[in-house]
């Protein structure tokens, strides 16, 4: 049997104002797909090492994907689905077809990507079995769920389980190969925006929905099962969150496992809400804390989707009586551009942040010396390939800041480490994501601030300007009503 093969993949953050090009995505044609992921900790990986084994010919046919930032420009996306699907049209006879998704991507006019994708492939290729994964921060919308046959995804926040859920995909698109069962499934919809810590998964309430949903893909007749929480940030008409259950020829069943998930997400609504420290305050905390303290900078995540280019933090500590070690990033081209250009061991006073998003941001001007220059490309701790452009590293007194010409993920310890930077010798990391860095520093900090500072994926979700999604919406509107019985 022969199966197709592609993957399209971004978050996308409507408040940031820097539009996404098709040169901000990695993309691998063909073969050279399988080159890249085969040996990472990915969904591609997972199921090629799930469908290899059995004798399945992969297809490959074209795997783009981009840091979370801004719309796509629509030339750019039409580009991108044009690719993937002329791809898909030269591939011959087939058996069916895997997509890796993330789920909440967004053009500027387009706000359903991934639904149009499947459905242009269903087109070209007609009713061959189809699965596709998502991030469970997924923007779910009918067109998606009647394009597949079954969509799988993550179980687990922060994301861990990328190659599980590559590998859970395709174990069931072999079962639909195999004609060994009929899914059906039910979509529960919840008018409810999430963010905070009871959303992971090992410890918070949310986890105990997931394991829910772990128990009835377990269970006989039982095939996939998740909650997707959407993207708080991709403002689009059907950005809510989701309960999704497929059974074997069970649609009932399947109705009342989602009722019963749903149910128990509203019951807990409040919970799933942010606590954050304001900036003067967190300085202080980490002032006194002995050993590394973490903060986040989920407003301006760029594994969320901001630009990048925040400086609140850094005006914080240069305001302050900050004597102790610290490190943080930003993103910001005429900097590094500055920088390279005086050379290392330069002084200099650097306009630093508010390139990308001004509206937010206005540069601040810092004594600095120049340490070091570097290419920027680097692995990820799940092996994928990080391309920040050209990156330096500055000191300002005691505070150590990398600034790279693109965006990057500040999630694990490796974007620091491949700039020669070792996190664990500084007292203060500032990372850009809202929880995904815990599973790289939570062992490693004496404290974690999530820190209350602007930005485009602010998680005080009554900041950001939301035109798009549907209203009543839970907290933007404290008295939401569900689609449903509460019980």
């Amino acid at each position: 049997m022969r199966v197709l093969v592609a993957e399209l993949k971004q978050e996308t953050a409507t408040f940031n104002p820097m539009l996404s090009r098709y040169d901000d995505f990695q993309v691998h044609h063909g073969s050279g797909m399988i080159d890249a992921y085969r040996h990472t900790r990915t969904e591609l990986a997972g199921a090629m090492q799930v469908l290899e084994p059995e004798g399945i010919e992969i297809v490959p046919t074209l795997a783009a994907a981009a840091v979370s930032g801004g719309p796509v420009v629509d030339a750019d996306l039409e580009r991108l689905l044009t690719e993937c699907v002329t791809a898909a049209k030269g591939c011959g006879d087939l058996d069916g077809v895997y997509v890796c998704l993330h789920g909440a991507m967004a053009g500027v006019s387009e706000d359903d990507p991934e639904g149009r994708l499947l459905s242009a492939l269903r087109e070209v290729l007609g009713d061959l079995p189809m699965v596709a994964s998502l991030d469970l921060h997924a923007v779910i919308t009918d067109r998606l769920v009647n394009a597949a046959d079954i969509l799988v995804p993550f179980h687990t926040y922060p994301h861990i389980d990328q190659f599980e859920t590559g590998q859970r995909a395709a174990s069931l698109l072999l079962r639909l190969l195999r004609k060994e069962i009929r899914p059906v499934t039910a979509r529960v919809t919840i008018p409810m925006l999430v963010r905070g810590d009871e959303l992971i998964t090992a410890t918070g309430k949310f986890g105990e929905a997931i394991r829910r949903c772990q128990e009835i893909e377990a269970e006989r007749g039982g095939l996939c099962a998740g909650v997707i929480i959407g993207n708080a940030f991709t403002d689009v008409p059907d950005l809510q969150s989701n309960v999704l259950i497929c059974r074997d020829d069970d649609a009932s069943g399947a109705e009342t496992q989602a009722l019963e998930i749903a149910r128990y997400m509203w019951r807990h609504r409040q919970d799933f809400q942010a606590p954050l420290t304001p900036l003067a305050e967190a300085i202080a905390v980490a002032a006194e804390t002995e050993g590394l303290t973490v903060f986040s900078d989920a407003a301006d995540a760029t594994a969320s989707g901001a630009a990048g280019d925040s400086n609140a933090i850094l005006k914080g500590l240069l305001q302050s009586d900050w004597k102790k070690l610290a490190l943080v990033p930003v993103v910001d081209a005429p900097a590094v551009a500055t920088a390279i250009g005086a050379g290392v061991g330069s002084q200099m006073a650097i306009p630093l942040g508010g390139t990308r998003d001004p509206g937010r941001f206005s540069p601040v001007v810092v004594d600095v010396i120049v340490e070091s220059v570097h290419d920027g490309d680097f692995l990820y701790e799940d092996g994928t390939r990080g391309r920040g452009g050209r990156v330096v590293v500055l000191k300002a007194g005691s505070i150590t800041i990398l600034v790279s010409e693109r965006p990057v993920y500040v999630v694990g310890l490796k974007v620091f480490q491949a700039h020669g930077l070792e996190p664990t010798a500084f007292d203060l990391v500032v990372v850009k994501s809202p929880n995904g860095f815990r599973t790289h520093y939570q062992e490693l900090a004496s404290r974690i601030v999530p820190v209350d500072v602007p930005g485009s994926t602010s998680a005080n979700l009554r900041s950001l300007p939301f035109q798009n999604c549907r209203r009543p919406m839970y907290p933007l509107e404290e008295h939401t009503e569900p689609p449903f019985d509460v019980l």
